[in-house]
């Protein structure tokens, strides 16, 4: 019988060491080595539940992609994220900050499967618990069954002998395979926990849902190796004093990783957000100065999105530059090409700027719209609600081109606007049929000559 053996490992990125060391110097992490205690080959043995017969090589051209067919999960936008469905035998992980929504939103779709057997496993509620959260989303599902269970040998029992059609686990950090003597959560646990679900979901053709904790720098907690056993990675986000979330995917061998998907948090749980851009556009009683509307795009979805401006006399000596939703940086770039190319001596006055709706803003064509609202502050000359804006800045005072430019096009036309403003550098473009005029602008004193003249 193999004796085992001690090993300290970086509980931040996985490294090994044979003794311990103040900083890892893989992650140049300090004091984050523990000792873990590597089982023999005895103790490590595959669960006799993982044993199926053996398989043999098998031509391309005869494996039946249809066998993997995807299922829906009942929530539309976690469909489109995944590629049109949830695949038979995946293993996807789902990571956010704490509160953000990830056990809602897992129960939302355990609850949405209605004509199919679930098994709920939360490693972090009890059963009583995760009960009166289905209550107060107003929903139920006969066919949900919940299991309170952090070993995970225990949880394959229940799993062989339920063979549910979709297994949800709560989280991959709270469950512990006997095989190791260290603690859950550990580098080792998380390693070995989901190897194991992926060899059974692959070999039962049962989807498995994992939820991941989060590091304070964003990133999933556990070895990076957990990003790359799994087949979907999607990442949750929102902040707990706003409303939207948005889910992302960041990895997905099924289909692309340019979808978003947005939700509103309610008291009844998360709600879809079909389009998105009425909720991010405020309506008015009147029209007000230092507002814009921008034609963005998230990946391939695009939206309509409200940037408010405020510029005032500097009170307290040294001019203010914040911005909310929209890196300040940039921000600063944008002021001094206004200053520098249009003329508008803004170095002497407080800029506030905001995005509506609390989200973050990164695609560079709403620098058009930030500039329109900043001057329309400036002059306090309000701009008009049917109009829209979508072109990226230069230092020189151009107006550059930006994807996906029809698409924007569409969706402003669609939402009832009568304008947009975009480059006059982009060719061959495709309007046809749309009722929405398109104004082309080079340069940024063409703009102010346009909006407020």
């Amino acid at each position: 019988m193999a004796k085992n053996k001690t090993v300290f490992v970086c509980q931040n990125c996985g490294a090994e060491s044979a003794k311990w060391i103040g900083r890892c110097p893989s992650c140049r992490e300090w004091n984050s080595y523990h000792e873990e205690i590597i089982p023999g080959s005895a103790a490590r043995e595959t669960s006799a539940l993982l044993t199926r017969e053996k398989r043999k090589p098998e031509k391309l051209d005869d494996i039946r992609s249809d066998e993997f067919s995807r299922q829906k999960s009942g929530i539309a936008e976690l469909d489109r994220i995944l590629g049109g469905g949830i695949v038979s035998g995946s293993l996807i992980l789902l990571g956010g900050e704490p509160g953000v929504g990830k056990s809602t939103l897992a129960l939302q779709i355990a609850l949405a499967l209605k004509d199919k057997k679930i098994l709920y496993i939360s490693g972090e509620e009890s059963e009583e618990q995760i009960s009166l959260r289905a209550g107060r989303m107003k929903k139920s599902n006969p066919e949900c069954y919940i299991l309170s269970e952090t070993e995970l040998e225990k949880i394959l029992v229940h799993t062989d002998n339920l063979k549910p059609s979709l297994i949800i686990v709560d989280s991959i950090q709270t469950i512990s395979t006997s095989a190791l003597e260290s603690s859950a959560g550990t580098v080792s646990q998380v390693r070995e926990c989901a190897a194991q679900l992926l060899k059974y979901s692959k070999i039962s053709g049962i989807p498995v849902f994992l939820i991941g904790h989060i590091t304070k720098d964003g990133t999933l907690a556990g070895p990076k190796v957990l990003e790359h056993i799994v087949d979907v990675v999607l990442y949750f986000e929102g902040d707990n004093n706003f409303v939207y979330r948005i889910l992302r995917s960041v990895k997905n061998r099924f289909g692309s990783t340019a979808e978003i998907g947005i939700f509103e948090m309610i008291d009844k749980g998360l709600r879809e957000v079909a389009n998105p851009s009425e909720l991010f556009i405020n309506q008015h009683d009147e029209i007000l100065s230092g507002i814009a509307i921008a034609a963005t795009v998230d990946g391939l979805r695009p939206f309509l999105i409200e940037t408010q401006a405020l510029v005032s006399t500097a009170v307290y000596g040294t001019p203010q530059r914040s911005s909310t939703g929209f890196d300040t940086r940039r921000l600063n770039m944008l002021l001094a090409v206004l200053e520098k190319r249009a003329g508008f001596k803004l170095g002497v006055k407080d800029v506030f700027l905001n995005i509506a709706g609390g989200i973050k803003v990164s695609d560079p064509a709403i620098d058009l719209a930030i500039l329109a609202s900043v001057l329309s502050s400036n002059l306090d000359i309000p701009i008009g609600r049917d109009v829209c804006f979508a072109g990226e800045a230069g230092l020189s005072g151009e107006i550059r081109p930006v994807s996906r430019i029809e698409q924007r096009i569409r969706e402003a036309s669609k939402m009832g606007f009568k304008s947009i403003y975009i480059s006059k550098f982009h060719r061959n473009l495709d309007t046809g049929g749309l009722d929405i005029k398109v104004t082309p602008v080079g340069k940024i004193e063409h703009l102010v000559r346009s909006l407020f003249a």
